[in-house]
């Protein structure tokens, strides 16, 4: 049976980042153009991936899950794998994070955001044992997943990225960059990937 249109989508920001972020606007703009019939949720995610995960759960919980898709970038590639696991839907991933518990131990303490250098937040230690509770390696997929992996990510290796998503169908680009500074070019396919209603 061919999987049903999406109808609503939720697109994940990555460490430091927001729903103020180049891709989560030109998501935005690209929906309203051309799938304006799907609902997009951006939320600003807490620094906590145990109340990240706790607001993305209950701001999903009506949607019909036959109907969702995720995508997220960098960190919130790691989360929209978990996201994708529990609401067994598809899921795009922009250069995801593989082991973020392992990454962000180095960046507990004061961060600020990147679009806001004046917004701060406080990585606590506790956060490291929260992404790791959510770590998926080991488990296939509940549904269809898209990776698109740059080469040239110059924060995350492609290499660790393009063996933990083996099971997805991956875009490996040649160049690129962690910011996928190229990605309104991926939107149709992303489109496409998601049968966006």
């Amino acid at each position: 049976m061919p999987d049903a249109n999406t109808t609503h989508l939720l697109y994940l920001h990555g460490f430091r980042s927001s729903p103020q972020s180049t891709k989560a606007r030109l998501m935005a703009a690209y929906l309203a153009e051309n799938h304006p019939k799907v609902q997009l949720w951006c939320p600003q995610l807490a620094p906590s991936p145990r109340a990240a995960m706790d607001t993305l759960r209950q701001g999903t919980a009506h949607w019909p899950h036959a109907h969702m898709a995720v995508v997220g970038s960098s960190l919130g590639g790691y989360y929209a794998a978990w996201m994708a696991q529990q609401a067994r839907c598809p899921a795009v991933l922009l250069n995801p994070a593989v082991d973020p518990g392992r990454d962000l131990a180095k960046h507990i303490g004061d961060q600020t955001s990147w679009h806001d250098p004046a917004e701060h937040f406080y990585f606590a230690p506790e956060f490291v044992d929260e992404l790791r509770a959510l770590d998926l390696r080991g488990q296939l997929p509940a549904a269809r997943q898209m990776a698109i992996i740059a080469k040239g990510d110059e924060v995350l290796d492609w290499r660790e990225m393009a063996s933990r998503y083996a099971d997805a169908q991956i875009t490996l680009l040649e160049g690129g960059d962690h910011a996928l500074s190229d990605f309104s070019q991926h939107l149709p396919t992303i489109a496409q990937f998601l049968r966006l209603a």
